[in-house]
C-alpha cells in the first residue's frame, strides 16, 4: 500500500488526508503547529495517524507523495528535505482533481479571485446545478470529492497551490490580473510570480476555455504562455473585438450579452473585470442569459470586500481589509468619488506604493498608518499627503478617523499589507475594525 503524507492540518489538509485514506492510501498526517479539536476528531474518526507540535522527518521521508499547505514556503527546510529525496509533492488542488470527473471552474489572480469566485458560484448555484465552492475558499476540495456529491466545481485558486500543480487540467481557467504580490515568497522576482499564475493555463486542451482581462499588460507580454489550442475568451475596456467589452455603464458581450452597470451588484471598474469573467465562466458551462441576469441581481459579495460597516453624521465607514496588496488599494480607491481617509498598512510584502500616489493626491484627505512598523509608509506618503497619523492602535486610528471626517467622507480600511503584526488575520483585522467603529460611534 502506497503511503501518502500530509504537511499542515488546516481544512485543506485534513480534507486531502481524509480523500487518501478513502482511495485505500496510507495515510499520515503532520502539522508543527496545533490542529483545531474538530480536525483532530476527524482524522481519529477516520484512523488516521497524526502529529502536531512536530516533524517527525523519517516517517515524512518514506512516503511514496506528499501533500503540502500551501502556507509552508518552499524555502522552508522540510521542502528542501524533500526535494532532495525527490519525493513527489504535490498540492490538495493537484491531488483531489485525479479522483473526480466533475466540471472545474478555476479562478486565480492577484486581486479580485474572491469576488469572481463567489459571484460565479453563486450564478451556477442559482441555475439549479449541483455545485461546490473551494480551493482558497469554502470547505476542502478534497473532503468534497470524496463526497462525491457535485458535478461542478469552482476553485478559487493562489499562486502557491498552482505552484505544486502539475497536471491539474480545468475545464475553465479564469486569469484576472497579475500585480506584484507575495515577492517574499518568489525571491523578490516578480517574473516568478507571474510564471506561477499562468501555471493555471499550462495543461489546457482544445475544449478548455481561458479567460482573461486582455488589457493586462503582464498578459500582454506573456500571452504565449497560453497554449494556442485553448478556446480563448477577452475581456477588455478598449478591444472592441473582446468578448466582454466594458463600457462606462455597461459591459456588452458577443454573445449579445449586456449588464447595466448601474444595476450591478458590484461597483467600480475592477468589479466590472470580476463580473465580466463570471458571466464569461458562466457561460462556457452553459449557463444562459437569463438566468445569469437574475442571477446577479441577488449576489452579496463576501465580508471584508468594501464591506459597508456603518456610518455617522454623515461618513461612512468601509472595511476592505481583504485588500492585502496595493494593487487591490488601488481598486478601493478607483471604486469612490467622495473624500476618503484612508487606513493603511500592517506587514508589508515588498510592496511599492507609487502606483497609488497619484490617486491619493486626487482623492485621500487623511492617511492613518496601523501597523508595528510605520516608517516606509510615512516616508512614502508623508510628502504627498497633507494629513498623516501612525499608531499601533486600532482605537486610536478609528478615533482619528472621527476626529478627521466630515458629513459626505468615507473611511476605508485597505491596507495593503498582510494583518499579522497586530491580528490573526485580515479576517481578524475587519472584524475588530468593525466592531471598533459600532463602539466608538453607538450613542455619539
Amino acid at each position: 500500500m502506497s503511503k501518502i503524507v500530509v504537511l499542515g492540518g488546516g481544512e485543506s489538509g485534513v480534507g486531502a488526508a481524509l480523500l487518501a485514506k478513502h482511495k485505500g492510501f496510507n495515510v499520515f498526517l503532520s502539522d508543527q503547529g496545533q490542529l483545531k479539536p474538530e480536525y483532530q476528531q476527524s482524522l481519529l474518526d477516520a484512523q488516521i495517524p497524526f502529529e502536531q507540535g512536530m516533524h517527525s522527518m523519517d516517517n515524512i521521508l518514506d512516503a511514496q507523495e506528499i501533500i503540502i499547505s500551501p502556507g509552508i514556503p518552499e524555502k522552508s527546510p522540510i521542502v528542501q528535505e524533500i526535494k532532495q529525496k525527490n519525493i513527489s509533492l504535490v498540492s490538495e488542488i493537484e491531488f483531489a482533481s485525479r479522483y473526480t470527473p466533475a466540471k472545474i471552474i478555476a479562478i486565480t489572480g492577484s486581486n479580485g479571485k474572491t469576488t469572481t469566485t463567489l459571484l460565479t458560484y453563486h450564478i451556477l448555484k442559482e441555475a439549479g446545478l449541483q455545485v461546490g465552492l473551494a480551493g482558497n475558499i469554502g470547505h476542502s476540495f478534497a473532503k468534497q470529492v470524496m463526497e462525491n456529491q457535485h458535478d461542478y466545481y469552482v476553485l478559487e485558486i493562489s499562486s502557491f497551490q498552482l505552484d505544486r500543480c502539475f497536471h491539474f487540467t480545468p475545464d475553465v481557467a479564469v486569469l484576472l490580473n497579475i500585480t506584484p504580490d507575495h515577492l517574499d515568497r518568489y525571491e523578490y522576482q516578480f517574473e516568478n510570480y507571474i510564471q506561477s499564475k499562468f501555471r493555471i493555463f499550462q495543461n489546457a486542451k482544445p475544449q478548455t476555455t481561458c479567460i482573461f482581462w486582455s488589457d493586462d499588460p503582464v498578459w500582454q507580454s506573456h500571452a504565449n504562455s497560453i497554449p494556442h489550442q485553448a478556446q480563448v475568451k477577452t475581456i477588455s475596456f478598449d478591444n472592441e473585438q473582446a468578448d466582454m467589452l466594458i463600457r462606462p455603464n455597461e459591459i456588452k458581450g458577443s454573445s449579445h450579452f449586456q449588464l447595466d452597470l448601474n444595476e450591478a451588484p458590484l461597483k467600480g471598474p475592477h468589479n466590472a473585470i470580476n463580473m465580466s469573467a463570471a458571466i464569461l465562466a458562466a457561460e462556457a458551462v452553459g449557463i444562459s442569459a437569463e438566468s445569469i441576469h437574475q442571477a446577479l441581481h441577488t449576489f452579496e459579495n463576501a465580508p471584508h470586500r468594501l464591506e459597508p460597516c456603518g456610518s455617522w453624521k454623515g461618513i461612512q465607514f468601509i472595511n476592505d481589509s481583504k485588500a492585502t496588496n496595493v494593487d487591490a488599494v488601488f481598486y478601493a480607491l478607483n471604486s469612490f468619488k467622495q473624500p476618503i481617509i484612508l487606513l493603511i498598512g500592517g506587514v508589508d510584502k515588498g510592496n511599492e506604493y507609487e502606483v497609488l500616489d497619484d490617486l491619493v493626491k486626487e482623492k485621500v484627505k487623511g492617511i492613518i498608518c496601523l501597523g508595528t512598523d510605520n516608517q516606509k509608509l510615512v516616508k512614502h506618503f508623508g510628502p504627498i499627503c497633507s494629513s498623516l497619523f501612525s499608531t499601533d492602535n486600532l482605537q486610536a486610528a478609528v478615533e482619528k478617523s472621527l476626529e478627521w471626517g466630515q458629513a459626505g467622507d468615507i473611511v476605508l480600511l485597505s491596507p495593503a499589507c498582510a494583518s499579522f503584526d497586530l491580528f490573526k488575520n485580515y479576517e481578524d483585522r475587519g472584524n475588530q475594525f468593525k466592531a471598533m467603529v459600532k463602539t466608538l460611534t453607538d450613542g455619539k
